[in-house]
């Protein structure tokens, strides 16, 4: 269960989670680094795409201070009915990936985690409020704001460039 450490959050820091092993994670430790923070699920059509270009992304930016944090969730066609451990098994088997994995959480709706009612709260123009299926992505800056939003049909690799840019290593 997602938790927030403050009744107004100011950033991303702001926010305390669930692991996928069920350990809290204050996202504060992650000052200082730009995050892409992603909805995933291991049965989409876009699961295979996405995870390989995650972890291509995860592996040339992770010692720049890079960091992607992937959240599970079954709220689009079921596509993630999985148990933490079955999906924690799933994504470190089948595509080796090292960046974290959190607790299956909601995106939208009622019980929508207080992090992505946070994320969503920009002014995002044609992409309203709600995420709109599995692997839209939130680039984070260094100091804990929402600099972008993604659709999900975006490819990871495309948004190298904004990463490297809010890494200084364009």
């Amino acid at each position: 269960m997602t938790t927030e450490t403050s009744k107004n959050p100011k950033s991303v820091y702001d926010f305390t989670l669930k692991d996928g092993k069920g350990n809290d994670v204050d996202l504060a430790t992650y000052k200082g680094k730009v995050l892409l923070i992603v909805n995933v699920a291991s049965k989409c059509g876009m699961t295979n795409s996405n995870y390989v270009e995650l972890n291509q992304l995860y592996d040339k930016y992770k010692h720049k201070g890079f960091e992607i944090l992937a959240f599970p969730s079954n709220q689009f066609g079921e596509e993630e009915p999985g148990t933490n451990d079955q999906i924690l098994d799933f994504v470190c088997t089948r595509f080796k990936s090292e960046f974290p994995i959190f607790d299956k959480i909601e995106v939208n709706g009622e019980n929508s985690a207080p992090l992505y009612k946070f994320l969503k709260s920009g002014k995002w123009g044609i992409f309203g409020d709600d995420i709109q299926w599995n692997f839209a992505k939130f680039l984070v800056d260094k100091d804990g704001q929402v600099v972008d939003r993604y659709y999900p049909t975006t490819s990871p690799l495309s948004l190298e460039r904004d990463i490297s840019k809010l890494l200084g290593v364009e």
